[in-house]
């Protein structure tokens, strides 16, 4: 079904081309008059108004606190979108940028990730030079496609910390072309469009992370100044974000809604086809409790690199790690003698060790991910239970 998709968006594209020459008129043509008669401006209006459809799609809460933090998440979406896709979107002159960070979330965006976005074209090649510094793990990954179209985003190059050749000062250089090149090659397609890096800690509060900047290698050397095209683009891909993101995560709480209150195992196909990390395997499911309930999940972990849990809105934001304990690792977490882990999640703080706090939520998503299994071992699905917070005090 989905090549059927893109043979039809083909077809329709070689049709209005051929119709464009025929009328005498070129893609840049299309564009200006869109930005002089105002049409581009409107259309961006009118695809940010069918974004507002995630705030009441079936299984959405409909009380005033939550609904206040989904028009924020459309907010700060929007803005993420127009820095990412407007501002720093000329795949000529790249920028690593924090699409998503403290206060832009999306997709259960990962509190011990350090994310970096730029925009790419696959009618390029890069180059990434940076310094490794401390941080505990790194991970360079080219996508195709964007949460917008109808093939989503879909993986093509993944260069990882341990396969990265880093000089003795600790920096390093990584080319990015459709064919092998250099000591480190991150591959790219026709139809690449993002570079995603990925930064995992251990510990957020004394590591630092990689230093990375990215160049062109055979585009030009100064830009040209803002054209009709770039600017009419740029808005459509950036409501094509705001609007396509938040349904397609609206229509994944809707789903983790089947299994509240544990963590079975996400399908892969599914993460990895909305940007996901392919060596990851995660654990979306949804949570609820009343103000004296807590959810107590037990597991003994995998034999894997590392793991991590944390909490999110329904709107699957992170909630505020800033200031908040929401998220726990194979670093942070306090095990027991035989290696096993309890996370208490409740609105109490029962003084024990572990504490997720839900900031003033009663229900949202959750996530329990292991970072790349080892030795063939299989993901462990955690025992959880729903006890009042008064049986463990």
């Amino acid at each position: 079904m989905k090549n059927l998709l893109f043979a039809i968006l083909g077809y329709y594209r070689n049709f209005r081309l051929l119709w464009l020459r025929i009328a005498g008129k070129t893609e840049a043509n299309i564009h200006a008059n869109r930005i002089v008669t105002g049409k581009s401006w409107s259309g961006f209006c009118e695809h940010l108004k069918t974004a507002g459809a995630a705030l009441t799609y079936p299984g959405t809460p409909r009380d005033a606190f939550q609904q206040a933090e989904g028009v924020r998440y459309l907010s700060r979406l929007t803005r993420a979108a127009l820095e990412a896709y407007v501002e720093y979107g000329d795949v000529e002159f790249p920028e690593l940028r924090r699409m998503v960070h403290e206060t832009a979330k999306l997709g259960a965006d990962n509190p011990d990730n350090y994310y970096m976005n730029a925009q790419i074209s696959g009618q390029y090649e890069y180059r990434i030079t940076g310094k490794r510094n401390t941080i505990d793990y790194v991970g360079f990954f080219t996508q195709n496609g964007n949460y917008g179209t109808t093939g989503g985003m879909l993986p093509c190059g993944v260069l990882e910390s341990k396969d990265l050749q880093i000089e003795d000062d600790g920096s390093f250089e990584i080319i990015l072309s459709k064919t092998r090149k250099g000591r480190n090659w991150l591959k790219i397609e026709e139809d690449t469009s993002l570079l995603m890096v990925r930064q995992t800690f251990y510990d957020r509060n004394t590591e630092i992370p990689a230093t990375l900047k990215i160049e062109n290698l055979n585009g030009r050397k100064v830009p040209l100044p803002v054209t009709p095209e770039k600017i009419d683009k740029g808005l459509e891909t950036a409501a094509l974000f705001v609007a396509g993101a938040p349904m397609l995560f609206a229509r994944w709480a809707k789903d983790f809604q089947k299994h509240v209150n544990q963590l079975p195992v996400f399908d892969p196909e599914i993460s990895n086809a909305a940007g996901g990390d392919a060596g990851i395997i995660y654990h979306h499911s949804y949570w609820k409790l009343q103000d004296n309930q807590a959810l107590v999940i037990d597991f003994i972990p995998p034999e894997c690199e590392t793991w991590n849990f944390q909490l999110n809105n329904y709107w699957m934001e992170s909630l505020d790690y800033r200031y908040f304990p929401v998220c726990i690792n194979k670093h942070t977490a306090k095990a027991g003698a035989d290696g096993s882990v309890r996370i208490i999640v409740s609105k109490i703080n029962p003084g024990l060790l572990n504490w997720i706090d839900t900031c003033h939520h009663n229900e949202g998503t959750m996530c329990l991910r292991w970072y790349r299994l080892k030795n063939g071992v299989r993901p462990v699905e955690p025992v959880c239970s729903v006890v009042k917070t008064s049986d463990l005090i």
